[in-house]
């Protein structure tokens, strides 16, 4: 039962991973994502798809660059990431 959630994060944790990346690099391509990240370019590509729709990052000619969306999540992420935690902590048994 834990194990799609567990997919998740660590999905998540990546497409995360690239919207840094992208904040630091914009504007960056997938090839030099893959590079920077060692992750394969296809996986690059995916979380670029996921981000861009969900308003995080928009397509330049020049590569991936964050919208203004991506800065206010950073803002909250450690936050929301505490959130989480929380929620995950109170599952445990005593």
């Amino acid at each position: 039962m834990l194990d799609k959630i567990q997919e998740d994060v660590k999905l998540a944790s990546r497409h995360i991973e690239v919207l840094r990346t992208v904040a630091q690099q914009q504007p960056i391509g997938i090839i030099k994502l893959s590079e920077l990240l060692s992750v394969p370019q296809h996986r690059i590509r995916y979380s670029l798809r996921v981000l861009e729709g969900s308003g995080y990052i928009r397509a330049s000619s020049a590569g991936a660059m964050v919208t203004p969306k991506a800065k206010e999540m950073f803002r909250h992420l450690n936050d929301d990431i505490d959130d989480i935690i929380r929620i995950v902590t109170m599952m445990k048994q005593p």
